[in-house]
């Protein structure tokens, strides 16, 4: 009898993630033209299929980044939403920078903490990452929320620290090394 593979890098109770292919395009845009309103004024991720194709395209092709899709197992492997492992820089750094998003089907339903769970897991496995940043707009209660839930731990204020929306945005820094997500609690260092 053949083994059916897992469609999944890894993958949890109710989700798994893959990452982006071209052919998300579809499917991809029209949920966020579902979620505009949850998105705003947070993030505009591409709502058609010229912007998808580009933005999956720097996903796919620039080593520098890694985009993931959170799928909802019960659904088909609907996608649920996205996270992205921005700016990797290796040698002695082995960093990374998260970017993220649900939809608004799968808002509020802790799927995407299950996604991030994965991802940080992921990128602290196979891709051999040892530290994960989130930089979060303080009001973004629900991105904070997220970063807290997954270990992260703020580690300070930057003002006027992105571009968004036509204005510098003040982000608070949120992070988690591999020995935090090993020992299951923030890694305090004496200075």
């Amino acid at each position: 009898m053949p083994h059916n593979a897992s469609p999944y890098l890894t993958e949890g109770p109710r989700v798994g993630i893959r990452h982006f292919t071209y052919e998300d395009g579809a499917e991809f845009t029209a949920r966020v033209r579902e979620s505009k309103e949850l998105h705003h004024p947070w993030l505009f991720p591409p709502d058609s299929a010229s912007t998808y194709a580009a933005y999956a395209g720097r996903l796919i092709e620039d080593p520098t980044k890694a985009g993931f899709l959170v799928c909802e197992k019960q659904q088909g492997g609907a996608v649920a939403g996205f996270i992205n492992v921005n700016n990797i820089v290796e040698g002695g750094f082995q960093c990374g920078a998260l970017g993220y998003g649900a939809f608004a089907h799968a808002a509020g339903r802790g799927l995407m903490r299950e996604g991030l769970d994965l991802v940080v897991g992921y990128a602290f496995g196979p891709m051999r990452l040892h530290r994960l940043e989130i930089n979060a707009q303080p009001g973004n209660a629900a991105s904070i929320a997220l970063a807290r839930s997954c270990g992260f731990r703020l580690e300070g204020f930057s003002p006027d620290m992105i571009f968004i929306d036509g204005a510098w945005r003040d982000h608070e820094r949120w992070a988690v090394t591999a020995e935090m997500r090993a020992s299951g609690r923030p890694v305090r260092r004496r200075g």
